[in-house]
């Protein structure tokens, strides 16, 4: 197997040329836009707000996990007020075939649910964010966004924009009636193998998985996968982005199955 950083020179490369391809007259907000959702103060303390996202028609943008060939999208908050932390709450993506590329994100529109935690409880927060992504039809753009809006605290009714977009995220392991991941971890030239079954449930048509680790300088091939009744099974491989030896923390795995009819996330493995 090519070793880690061939196989990410190649990507970039592949997202060089088709950059260079695109008409140089599309602008950012041509070819998608974002406002910030306002949402509501929970009982909690917590602000659920929203960040919409709408792009041109036959344009999609990509998931944290973007797939075979796409761009992460990554959020700076830095700008904002009045502002302890924000988390975002990912729907459920769909999965696309780019030309033979497995590619995972949205198209048209999707709202972003947002767990945002105000510095000063009982204050209005700010939200000032750059956003860094990427768009993609025939060509693929990175796009810089700036979005502004606040999050009045005297607000408390629920958003059914952002409600909708809560509802659609992947189930859990308990909710989708999984078993426990079990997993093998062991070494291969330049990284580790990773092989691991669970018990779940069909997911509808055919079922991608994608595996994350909590450490982002690990590389995670796509996954290959079989089924027999309501059992799972998969394996993959990790290198490190130094080249040089790593150790995974089971604990911080995370599988996401993705069916034509449901997602769900499982976090953690244990060993078997």
């Amino acid at each position: 197997m090519p070793h880690v950083n061939h196989m990410k020179q190649r990507l970039l490369t592949l997202l060089a040329l088709l950059c260079l391809l695109a008409p140089p007259a599309l602008a950012d907000e041509s070819v998608v836009s974002a406002r910030i959702l306002p949402g509501w103060r929970m009982a909690d303390g917590t602000h659920m707000a929203g960040l919409e996202l709408t792009l041109d028609r036959g344009w999609k943008t990509y998931w944290r996990a973007p797939g075979d060939a796409g761009i992460p999208p990554e959020f700076d908050w830095r700008g904002s007020r009045n502002l302890a932390g924000a988390r975002v709450l990912w729907p459920r993506p769909r999965v696309y075939d780019d030309a033979g590329l497995l590619t995972i994100g949205y198209k048209d529109r999707v709202v972003l649910p947002l767990a945002v935690k105000p510095g000063e409880t009982g204050g209005d927060v700010t939200l000032d964010t750059a956003i860094d992504m990427g768009v993609c039809r025939d060509v693929c753009v990175p796009v810089q966004l700036h979005v502004t809006g606040t999050l009045p605290a005297s607000v408390t009714r629920p958003d059914p924009a952002i409600a909708a977009a809560l509802a659609a995220r992947p189930l859990d392991g308990d909710e989708a009636g999984a078993g426990a991941v079990t997993c093998r971890i062991a070494p291969a030239k330049g990284g580790l193998t990773l092989t691991a079954q669970v018990m779940l449930p069909p997911t509808g048509g055919e079922e991608t998985v994608v595996v994350e680790t909590s450490n982002p300088e690990v590389w995670v091939a796509p996954v290959k996968t079989s089924r027999s009744g309501n059992g799972l099974s998969l394996s993959t491989y990790l290198a490190h982005a130094s080249g040089r030896p790593f150790a995974v923390d089971r604990s911080g795995l995370r599988f996401t199955v993705l069916g034509a009819q449901r997602a769900v996330e499982i976090e953690g493995c244990t060993g078997g």
